[in-house]
């Protein structure tokens, strides 16, 4: 007599169906095509801006570098507050629908992502002569170049959900074409403000051209009613997203207060160093949520499995490339990052450290958003914000920008930790979930 378990268990030793290994190889090659286009992807964008760090680096100088990099570090914050709002709902809810519902959901996102950029760009126009000197340009150009760098990442993210990369890609080529010439001309004025209009005046053509290749116009309209449908997901991602770029926000501010506005081109230039890598890190952030949600839907058991493989390998690969810049000679240092070179470079252990924290909790923080489990996520990113404002400045007053990128790099190391064990709770609490609803179904 057969039991129920022999029945339902093939046996180990039997090989699988040669239609379900052909499946298996598919899914496989699938998921590594997608994560294949998020990585060229990003490639290109962190091309652009790596070059645009360099060229403002070269041309400016380490204290105008530091003005461009706080105008770089307030468009982080928005640029969060976008993603919150529109498109991370996005990714989670819409990444694999039918063509038509995920139509439909682009409208509304990417309009409200337009919307972000209009209504904060306003600000920034208002608030920016107020600032005068060097900053206040600077931010009021970054006012008016707002609405377009947030549409182009919308429709970055959009592709990804419909798991079309190569139009993520090719629409970040047309933005690396359309900077070349801008930048030209910005050097030639030799301003921040102008350079801030080039980069951002560039982003706009790509964002022209994702409307053609997207075939959809951006409804502002439909925004309201995004918000309302997505407020679950929406204002929780909000505020983790905002406590992440607002704590580096504060602690440019902070660091530029007590230290010198060059601490912060010192640092920028330093990160600038792991570009090539930060490429990596955030190509795999553009996919990993979506494959995290299909993982889910199809095997919710490969889930952590999925997350640590993500997390380590993306920590492993920062502290190898780090260890590839501590051998690079000065003559090298210099020729891409000119003055900032002698100063970037005391902060390469402490800047690879920091990023290699961030990659291993990257794996945790796409399980948590796949398992839409807001609040866990919310409570970790808050807590790592604090951290990380409190290791950066506290570290500044101790020991000045040295003291600052080591005492981030202890709260990055430290707050991934907090990740996991998040993740690991969720895990059991999702597990218990099906469990329950087999048994009363």
């Amino acid at each position: 007599m057969t039991t129920e378990k022999e029945k339902t268990t093939a046996p180990a030793d039997r090989p699988a169906p040669a239609g379900q290994a052909a499946t298996g190889r598919n899914a496989r090659r699938a998921v590594f095509g997608r994560l294949s286009w998020g990585l060229a992807d990003q490639a290109a964008s962190s091309l652009s801006n790596f070059a645009v760090g360099v060229y403002v680096a070269r041309s400016l100088g380490v204290s105008a570098f530091g003005v461009f990099s706080l105008a770089w570090v307030t468009y982080g914050v928005v640029l969060n507050v976008s993603r919150g709002l529109a498109t991370d709902p996005l990714v989670v809810r819409f990444s694999g629908v039918p063509e038509a519902t995920w139509r439909a959901a682009v409208v509304r996102s990417a309009g409200t992502a337009l919307g972000v950029g209009a209504v904060i760009g306003a600000a920034c126009l208002v608030t920016g002569p107020a600032l005068g000197g060097r900053v206040g340009p600077a931010f009021a150009v970054l006012g008016v170049v707002l609405p377009g760098l947030l549409l182009q990442d919308a429709w970055r993210f959009s592709f990804f959900a419909a798991g079309a990369g190569h139009k993520a890609f090719v629409n970040d080529v047309v933005w690396c074409v359309a900077l070349v010439p801008a930048m030209v001309v910005a050097d030639r004025v030799g301003s921040v403000a102008a350079f801030v209009l080039a980069w951002g005046a560039s982003a706009a053509v790509a964002a022209a051209y994702g409307c053609l290749q997207s075939g959809i116009r951006p409804r502002m309209t439909g925004a309201r009613g995004w918000l309302r449908e997505q407020r679950d997901l929406g204002y929780r991602y909000l505020v983790e997203n905002v406590s992440l770029s607002g704590a580096s926000q504060l602690r440019a501010y902070g660091l530029g207060a007590i230290v010198g506005v060059g601490a912060v081109g010192a640092v920028r230039g330093a990160e600038l160093l792991l570009g090539p890598f930060l490429a990596l890190l955030m190509g795999l952030s553009l996919v990993t949520v979506p494959e995290a949600a299909r993982v889910l839907r199809q095997a919710p058991h490969r889930l952590g499995k999925f997350c640590l493989l993500l997390g380590g390998g993306q920590a492993g690969a920062a502290l190898l490339w780090g260890a590839a810049l501590l051998l690079m000679p000065d003559r090298l240092g210099e020729l891409v990052l000119g003055s900032v070179w002698p100063s970037a470079s005391q902060l390469i252990v402490p800047v690879t450290l920091s990023v290699a924290g961030a990659g291993l909790g990257t794996g945790a923080a796409a399980g948590l958003r796949a398992l839409g489990a807001a609040r866990r996520s919310l409570r970790c990113q808050l807590f790592a914000s604090a951290c990380y404002v409190g290791g950066g400045l506290g570290g500044a007053a101790a020991a000045g920008t040295v003291g600052s990128a080591w005492g981030v790099a202890a709260a990055t190391v430290g707050s991934s930790a907090v990740w996991w064990l998040q993740l690991r709770s969720a895990l059991r609490e999702h597990r218990r979930n099906t469990l329950r609803e087999v048994r009363t179904s």
